[in-house]
């Protein structure tokens, strides 16, 4: 990327978008465009064409996503869908017509099918069903990444895909309703050592398994691949992850233990667990120079200082 060219990140607000545009600023790029959602709609295609029109941007950094956990997903599978489907669309066919140098769209590892080999390849996509908690938002995201692949062949465009794990860290969503299996559980941790309560109820049966990615390493990801590589030596999409999972149950005693709450776990296995496993196959984005720095015990460290200190303003 040019250090002086206009670069859009979209999401600029968002857990991802704040760690990438720290790292961004870090490496001398200054020439910023970061609406905010009041500034911009992303789902309005007249607002999302005027304002490619006005500002042309050179270089583009996707990560807009309506996200949330599995109770959000199971409630509003058709916003996930159609919002995610609808500004991704918009983004990119803008990108497109105003001859943008270079798009990175973000994905995520629930495209892969529910009952995927282990480790996920980036061929095991579109061999089975996928997961029915999170389909409309998984189905949105695989519709992204074929739009890239899709727009690369046809009109000759530089667009690449990464394919993230679960992906947590400072700035994370911590309100019920949007959080994750990590920001849900210290949240849930904190507050019961505040209050002193027996017990945490947690969904599921805590045997799933799923594999982590801390924000700054995704940030770092981003980058690396925007100022190194082009689509056409990338191929369709590349998975970027931490290469180890862990089960919900693991997970959740990891976290009780680092902010020190001494009751008891119960599981509720009356609610879903989701995928039996996820677990990226690393070994392509390996190839490419790429790995994660940031181990689980230190991004969880790093996350729960950050929330304690922060979470009367969330």
């Amino acid at each position: 990327m040019d250090i002086n060219g206009k670069i859009l990140v979209t999401g600029s607000d968002g857990m991802v978008g704040t760690a990438l545009i720290n790292k961004l600023k870090e490496r001398g790029y200054h020439n910023l465009l970061l609406p905010a959602f009041k500034e911009l709609d992303l789902r309005n295609q007249k607002d999302v064409e005027n304002f490619f029109e006005k500002n042309r941007p050179e270089y583009i950094f996707h990560i807009a996503a309506k996200v949330g956990g599995i109770a959000a997903n199971i409630a509003s599978p058709a916003e996930f869908l159609y919002d995610n489907l609808i500004m991704e669309a918009n983004v990119i066919e803008s990108a497109k017509k105003n001859s943008v140098k270079k798009l990175l769209f973000l994905g995520s590892s629930c495209i892969y099918p529910r009952e995927c080999p282990q480790p996920m390849k980036e061929e095991d996509l579109l061999t089975g069903k996928l997961e029915p908690t999170n389909e409309g938002y998984a189905l949105a995201k695989i519709c992204g990444l074929k739009l890239c692949e899709y727009y690369n062949k046809q009109y000759g465009t530089n667009f690449i895909n990464l394919m993230p794990p679960n992906i947590y860290g400072i700035n994370d969503h911590f309100e019920s309703e949007k959080s994750h299996v990590i920001s849900a559980l210290i949240t849930k941790f904190v507050d019961a050592k505040n209050k002193e309560s027996e017990f945490v109820e947690i969904w599921g049966t805590g045997v799933s398994r799923r594999e982590f990615l801390f924000v700054e390493d995704v940030a770092d990801a981003m980058i690396y691949f925007m100022e190194n590589y082009s689509a056409k030596e990338m191929g369709p999409f590349i998975n970027i992850g931490s290469g180890e999972d862990i089960s919900i149950k693991e997970l959740a005693f990891l976290i009780k233990e680092l902010i020190g709450y001494t009751g008891n776990l119960r599981f509720d296995a009356s609610k879903p667990d989701g995928m039996p496993k996820k677990l990226l196959d690393n070994s392509k984005s390996a190839n490419f120079g790429w790995k994660a720095k940031t181990n689980l015990r230190e991004g969880l460290q790093k996350t729960i200082d950050w929330y304690t200190k922060n979470k009367k303003i969330i």
